[in-house]
């Protein structure tokens, strides 16, 4: 059975821009892959890092290119990987980013060789911008990239692989910048992988791999310039992937606050004995957070900056400390479904003290 797992803060989504299409052309299946080697088997790989201090690029992109695609949606294009091939009937899911298909339900999907198969986009979620998409037909030498069982330390080598400005079987070189970051883009997205390789329009949907292994470690989803770009980190794709193959959406916890992670002159203002947390500045009407949290009651002026005054402060959720808004993301994402109940400690007029919740289901028109 699949397990469904959500999110809760309430943020506007994003929507990338699309690279352009590139043609395609009809092609001879060639095998596009450096010195034509024989490609590596990737079932069940586990993701370690060795630490080495060197890469071999050559090797990784033998290894990962035959599973990975670009992706034609509509008037513009992007990257996916092949996350599962159903062997007995050619039947391949291929895992992307939700803003490439946007809202088209059928796409092209050329792979490494140039075959095109027509695809079939079988469940998205813009709140995660994950799609997966179907094809029938999988070219015979396609297998599907193994999805890292843990995060990756900093310093780690990684590249990303995809079509970059329609730029077909293109590979970039970096390493893990950050894990545990937040995502910028759209809704706020926990666990995500900041690498410095590349991403550029196009590059969206397709693996960030780990260079000893070869397993996606994150989705990319969009280059922030600078050398700074980020992808849905694996325990996220793990996560809502197989509930789209199933049941085409994901639902998401949601717990209905408008908070911010507690700062300095937050907690001088509201004259707190903490300095970690995150701060409830509102709560949604008719959310489980309305009953059972308070939002700011009042504001004031400080260094000409005005500052909410009288709300919570969440410092902990289902038995485990919250230092910042990241924290509590991560819990309700990856530890709650819609439904549970929760225990959520707060700080309130100076006493400590905790309250139950029972999370309730994201409203899907804010999904997708």
């Amino acid at each position: 059975m699949v397990r469904r797992y959500e999110l809760t803060l309430l943020l506007v989504v994003a929507t990338v821009a699309v690279a352009p299409v590139a043609a395609l052309g009809a092609a001879t299946p060639t095998d596009s892959r450096v010195g034509a080697s024989p490609s590596v088997g990737s079932g069940g790989q586990a993701y370690q890092q060795s630490g080495a201090a060197s890469c071999d690029y050559s090797r990784l992109y033998n290894q990962t290119i035959d599973s990975v695609v670009q992706i034609q949606a509509g008037q513009g294009s992007g990257s996916g990987f092949v996350f599962d091939v159903a062997s007995a009937n050619g039947t391949s899911y291929v895992v992307t980013n939700q803003h490439v298909v946007n809202q088209t339900s059928n796409v092209g999907v050329r792979f490494a060789r140039g075959e095109t198969r027509p695809g079939a986009v079988i469940g998205a979620t813009q709140a995660a911008d994950l799609a997966v998409v179907r094809v029938n037909s999988t070219p015979e030498y396609v297998e599907s990239l193994p999805v890292a069982n843990a995060t990756p330390n900093p310093g780690d080598r990684v590249a990303a692989i995809g079509s970059p400005f329609g730029l077909e079987t293109s590979i970039t070189s970096g390493i893990v910048s950050g894990v545990n970051r937040t995502s910028p883009v759209g809704f706020p997205l926990p666990n995500s992988i900041q690498t410095d390789a590349p991403i550029n329009p196009g590059n969206s949907g397709g693996p960030l791999v780990a260079c000893d292994t070869g397993a996606v470690v994150g989705v990319n989803q969009a280059g922030g310039g600078d050398n700074i770009g980020f992808a849905i980190g694996a325990s996220i794709v793990e996560q809502i992937v197989p509930a789209l193959i199933q049941d085409g959406e994901y639902a998401y916890p949601f717990l209905g606050v408008q908070g911010v992670t507690l700062t300095r002159p937050l907690a001088e203002a509201n004259d707190l004995n903490v300095t970690e947390g995150v701060y409830v500045v509102d709560t949604v009407e008719g959310t489980p957070a309305a009953e059972a949290l308070q939002g700011a009651t009042d504001s004031t002026v400080v260094n000409g900056q005005r500052i909410p005054v009288g709300g919570d402060v969440i410092v902990g959720i289902g038995g485990q400390s919250v230092s910042s808004r990241e924290d509590l993301l991560s819990y309700l994402f990856t530890q709650t479904q819609p439904g549970d109940t929760v225990q959520v400690t707060v700080l309130r007029d100076g006493a400590r003290q905790t309250v139950n919740v029972t999370l309730a289901e994201r409203p899907k028109q804010n999904q997708q």
